[in-house]
């Protein structure tokens, strides 16, 4: 696990105290349709991501979010280990957007699980 800065690391338990996280196993569970968002930056997405995964970078995802999903849309955010999609799902609930999740554990914990990557 990376050490990340106390202030940042303060700024994610916010968030993480107002948004809704669920584990990797608990997305794996989900029957209802969503969409896996993935939050990282251009140059981790072009690596690998998780299969049938939609890429908007955290960088520009509430100016761009927009294009592609209303508010009601069902969104689950990732990223590398759930810190910076912990951010993303909080300023898309200022935004208005009513049902949007983070992966806590990230693309990390779903590699360790083994489960279907895309390099595409």
């Amino acid at each position: 696990m990376k050490s990340h800065n106390p202030q940042f690391e303060a700024i994610v338990d916010t968030s993480r105290a107002r948004i809704t996280e669920l584990t990797v196993e608990e997305v794996r569970e989900r029957t209802d349709d969503f969409t896996l968002v993935d939050v990282r930056e251009d140059r981790e997405w072009n690596i690998d991501h998780i299969a049938g995964a939609v890429h908007v970078g955290k960088g520009v995802i509430e100016r761009d979010i927009g294009k592609q999903f209303n508010l009601q849309a069902a969104l689950v955010l990732y990223c590398g280990g759930g810190y910076r999609s912990a951010l993303a799902a909080d300023a898309l609930q200022q935004m208005g957007y009513t049902d949007v999740a983070s992966m806590d554990g990230g693309i990390r914990r779903w590699r360790e699980l083994d489960l279907p990557i895309s390099k595409d």
